[in-house]
């Protein structure tokens, strides 16, 4: 980052995490100099570990492997390879990402509800969404459960099931062990899903499981998602929801969030709300979260009714 400078540096900063970016500046200010020839083949290194992790994921890690071994010996692609996959995550399935959701639906479709779910786990959110919109009614909530209550699942399962998926689809697979599914896989699934596949699926969980349909949909629109709605159903959602909650929520909200609710507001209403935030003080962060509940709570309400479009995937949401 030093040899960088600070003007790139600061570009990098900001796909970091608060946590990363302070251990960082903590490295960087305990840095008093830095030897030209160490410099060189640090950057070098660096490069290297790049370009192995393109080549990763053009091909696998077999691949990277081969291209390294010409390039730089056997040894240094070796560790190369070594430190990348200590911190390199390549998920079961990866060959399956790249693959068609049409043809990924096509060999699991009769499958039993486990294996599905298993892999919608470890697939993109997005090539989930269609498969699982594309599923009989009868199996898309069954599927759906056991993604959000799945924590870990035995590596020879995996590597059974993705081993069999692996030779129907041609692909060159690569192994790995983490675990998949939970109530975030299902919530991102069920986000880009369209909305009557979403009410069929929650439908049906809130008969057989209410808390987890409950726990689903507390998660899948959350406060700061209000950026994505259309000035009209904001305007629609500032009517019923308290002052007071709608300032707690903007206490710790993103400058985004504050210009989408401020901008679909009277002139006169948005500097007063500004002067009351400025006046009111520290808050509680857990009075702020359930603020922010609540208008969540309200905006679901009122798709509900059809009041006002949240957009997600499908036709569902075409307006005409």
């Amino acid at each position: 980052m030093i040899s960088l400078g600070p003007e790139v540096s600061a570009q990098i900063f900001k796909h970091l995490r608060d946590e990363e970016i302070e251990q960082l500046t903590l490295e960087i200010a305990n840095v008093r100099k830095v030897d030209a020839s160490e410099k060189e083949s640090i950057l070098s290194e660096f490069h290297q570990i790049c370009m192995a992790q393109e080549y990763i994921s053009q091909g696998g890690i077999a691949y990277a492997k081969d291209i390294l071994e010409k390039a730089l010996g056997h040894q240094k692609a070796i560790d190369i390879i070594n430190r990348l996959t200590a911190t390199l995550q390549v998920r079961p399935f990866d060959f399956a990402r790249k693959a068609d959701p049409a043809q990924i639906l096509n060999f699991i479709q009769n499958e039993n509800t486990q294996t599905i779910a298993l892999v919608l786990s470890y697939l993109q959110s997005e090539q989930a969404s269609i498969i699982l919109s594309s599923l009989p009614q009868e199996k898309q909530a069954e599927v759906a459960k056991r993604i959000a209550l799945m924590d870990s699942t035995s590596p020879d399962v995996v590597s059974q099931v993705e081993r069999v998926l692996e030779q129907k689809l041609s692909a060159t697979v690569t192994q790995d062990y983490t675990s998949a599914g939970g109530i975030e896989a299902i919530v991102h699934i069920l986000n880009g899903v369209d909305r009557g596949t979403e009410r069929t699926i929650l439908d049906a969980l809130e008969i057989q499981d209410p808390e987890l349909a409950e726990e689903i949909k507390k998660r899948m629109f959350v406060f700061e998602d209000i950026v994505s709605i259309d000035n009209r159903s904001i305007q629609r959602i500032i009517r019923d929801i308290e002052n007071a909650d709608l300032q707690l929520a903007l206490k710790v909200a993103s400058e985004e969030v504050r210009e989408a609710i401020f901008r679909n507001m009277s002139k006169r209403m948005s500097e007063t709300f500004r002067e009351e935030m400025e006046y009111m003080g520290p808050v509680r962060l857990r009075d702020v979260e359930e603020a922010q509940t609540r208008i969540v709570s309200t905006i679901r309400r009122l798709e509900d009714a059809g009041e006002i479009i949240i957009a997600r995937g499908g036709g569902d949401d075409i307006v005409v």
